[in-house]
C-alpha cells in the first residue's frame, strides 16, 4: 500500500520542490477561487428556504406549493442558460467571464431583498438561477484540468464542502438577523444583502487572481516554466491534449459506458438525499415541531441555526472520504457506503413512525451520505482523462439533467403542503438510493475491462501502460492492427517522445507540432 499512502498525502514526498511550489499556487488561485465562487452560489441559494421560515412568508403572502415553484423558476433560469454557458466558456477568457457571471448573480440576489410580490420574487429568482449557471460545471471542470488523478479526490472534496458551507453560513447569518428592522427592512431582506456583500468582493478577487485552464493561462501570477510544468504533469499522469470541439465529439460520448453510467449514477446520488441537501424538508421539519402545550418548539433562530446540523456533517464526511479514497485508489468503496446510509436514512423517513430521535438521525444519516457526493465527478473525470471534451460533456450533462429532475421533482414528489411527511418524496428517495447501489457494480464492472484492454494492448507494443478511457484503447487497437503490429502515432493519440522514437510514427508534421514545447525542452537539455 505504499503507493497508495503515498496518494493520500496532500503533497506526496517524492514531489518536487518546483512542482510542490506550482501546486501550492494552483490550490491557492485555482481551487481558492473556485470554492469562493461556488460558497457563494449557495449562500445565495440558500438564503430563499432560510427567509421563507423567518418572516418572508408572511410578508409576501406566500401558500401552498409557491416556495417549490420559485425554487423550480431558478431551475428554470440555470436549465436555459446550460448549453449556451458551456460554450461560451471555452470560448471567452474564464478568468473573466465566470467572476462576471458571479457580479451579475450577486446584484440579482441583491435585487431579492425589495421585492413586494410573489411575481417578482419568481422574476429574481430566474436571473438569479441564469447568471448562476456557470459557475458549478465551469469551476468543477477547470480544477480538474489542473490536477493530476491522484491529487483530485480531496480537491474536488474541498470543491464541493463549499455548497454545504454556503447551506450553513446561509443559516447562521439569517438565525443572527432575527429581530433586526433596520432601515425598515425585516431580517429576511437583510439576508440576501449581506449575501450580495459577500459575493461581489469574490467576483473581484476572480478577476484578478484565477488563471484559466493550463492550456490558456496567460496569469502573470505562474512563470513560464510553471505554466509548461503544470501542461506537462498532467500529460504525464495520463490527461490528453485537449482535441478540439469537431463533429467526431458527438460519437465518442455518444459511444462511451461513461456517459451513460455516470449521468444516470450522477442524478442518483444527488437526488436521493434530497431531504437533507439544503432543501426546505429539514427546516419544515423543525417548523412543525411543537412542545406540550401546541407552541412551536423551535424559534426562528433556532430553527435556522439547527438547520444548518446535515450541512455540518457534510463536510467533514466529505473530506474523509476522499482521503480515503485517494488512499485506497477507487471511488466506489465509499460511494457504497454513502448509497447504504442513503438508503437507510431514507428507509426510517419513509416510515416516519419513529421517535423524534430516529428521525433527526436520518436527516444526519443522509447529510453524511451527501458529503461523498463529489466522487461521482472523480471518477467520471477519471476515466475520462483521454478525452477532455467528453469529460466536460458528461459533467455539464449531469447538471443540466439534475437541473431538470431538480425543477420537475420537487413539484410532484415534494409539496409543500405535504410537509413534514413527504410520503411520495421518500417513496422516490428510497427508490432512487436502491438503484444507485446497482449501478456501481456495473460501473466497476466497465472500468476493469477497459484497465485490462489497455493493459494488454500496451504489453502488444511494448509500452508501460498507462491508464486511458475506453476509446483511446479501440483508437490503439485500430492502429496496432492497421500496420501489422507496429504501434504509430496518430492526431487522436499522443505518445511520449521515447516511444514515437521507438515506433514508425505517421503525420509527422502535427506531430511536431504538438510537442514542440518538449523538443525545445529537450534541445536545451
Amino acid at each position: 500500500m505504499e503507493l497508495g499512502a503515498n496518494a493520500s498525502r496532500w503533497y506526496p514526498a517524492d514531489m518536487s520542490i518546483e512542482e510542490r511550489n506550482l501546486v501550492r499556487k494552483i490550490d491557492a488561485m485555482v481551487l481558492g477561487y473556485c470554492c469562493l465562487a461556488f460558497f457563494t452560489k449557495y449562500l445565495d441559494i440558500s438564503a430563499l428556504n432560510n427567509a421563507y421560515v423567518s418572516g418572508m412568508q408572511q410578508d409576501l403572502g406566500l401558500e401552498k406549493n409557491q416556495l417549490n415553484y420559485i425554487n423550480a423558476v431558478y431551475q428554470v433560469g440555470y436549465l436555459l442558460f446550460q448549453i449556451p454557458s458551456n460554450i461560451l466558456i471555452t470560448r471567452l477568457p474564464s478568468q473573466y467571464y465566470l467572476p462576471t457571471a458571479e457580479i451579475m448573480w450577486g446584484l440579482f440576489t441583491l435585487g431579492t431583498a425589495f421585492v413586494k410580490s410573489y411575481n417578482q420574487l419568481l422574476a429574481l429568482r430566474f436571473f438569479v438561477g441564469f447568471s448562476a449557471t456557470a459557475c458549478y460545471v465551469g469551476c468543477l471542470h477547470i480544477v480538474n484540468c489542473w490536477y493530476k488523478k491522484s491529487e483530485l479526490g480531496r480537491r474536488n472534496a474541498i470543491y464541493f464542502s463549499a455548497m454545504p458551507l454556503g447551506t450553513m453560513i446561509a443559516g447562521y447569518i439569517q438565525g443572527g438577523l432575527v429581530g433586526v428592522t433596520a432601515g425598515g427592512l425585516q431580517a429576511w431582506q437583510w439576508l440576501f444583502i449581506v449575501c450580495a456583500i459577500i459575493t461581489i468582493p469574490v467576483a473581484v478577487i476572480g478577476m484578478v487572481f484565477f488563471p484559466d485552464v493550463p492550456e490558456k493561462t496567460t496569469s502573470r501570477w505562474f512563470t513560464e516554466k510553471e505554466k509548461l510544468m503544470a501542461f506537462e504533469r498532467l500529460q504525464a499522469d495520463g490527461f490528453e491534449r485537449s482535441k478540439g470541439l469537431s463533429r467526431e465529439l458527438v460519437g465518442r460520448v455518444l459511444k462511451s459506458w461513461q456517459f451513460y453510467t455516470f449521468v444516470v449514477m450522477g442524478n442518483l446520488f444527488w437526488l436521493a438525499p434530497y431531504a437533507a441537501a439544503g432543501t426546505p424538508p429539514f427546516l419544515l421539519w423543525l417548523q412543525g415541531l411543537t412542545d406540550s402545550s401546541g407552541a412551536p418548539k423551535y424559534s426562528v433562530a433556532a430553527i435556522n441555526n439547527i438547520g444548518t446540523a446535515t450541512s455540518v456533517v457534510s463536510i467533514p464526511a466529505a473530506l474523509i472520504t476522499a482521503i480515503y479514497s485517494d488512499w485506497r485508489q477507487n471511488r466506489w468503496e465509499m460511494m457504497l457506503f454513502a448509497g447504504l446510509l442513503m438508503l437507510i436514512g431514507n428507509v426510517l423517513l419513509l416510515v416516519w413512525n419513529v421517535s423524534f430521535g430516529g428521525l433527526f438521525a436520518a436527516f444526519m444519516l443522509l447529510g453524511i451520505a451527501n458529503g461523498p457526493g463529489n466522487l461521482v465527478v472523480v471518477w467520471a473525470a477519471e476515466t475520462f482523462a483521454h478525452d477532455l471534451e467528453a469529460r466536460a460533456i458528461t459533467l455539464a450533462t449531469i447538471n443540466a439533467t439534475n437541473c431538470m429532475l431538480y425543477l420537475v421533482i420537487p413539484l410532484g414528489a415534494w409539496q409543500t403542503q405535504d410537509a413534514p411527511r413527504y410520503f411520495a418524496g421518500y417513496v422516490s428517495s428510497v427508490c432512487m438510493s436502491a438503484v444507485q447501489l446497482v449501478l456501481i457494480p456495473i460501473a466497476i464492472i466497465y472500468q476493469r475491462r477497459d484497465e485490462k484492454k489497455f493493459r494488454d494492448l500496451a504489453t502488444m507494443a511494448g509500452i508501460e501502460p498507462i491508464t486511458f478511457g475506453s476509446e483511446a484503447s479501440d483508437e490503439i487497437e485500430r492502429e496496432i492492427k492497421k500496420h501489422g503490429g507496429e504501434l504509430v502515432v496518430t492526431d487522436s493519440v499522443e505518445i511520449s517522445n521515447s516511444i514515437a522514437a521507438a515506433y514508425p510514427v505517421e503525420h509527422e508534421s502535427e506531430y511536431l507540432h504538438q510537442h514542440a514545447k518538449e523538443f525545445e525542452m529537450l534541445e536545451k537539455a
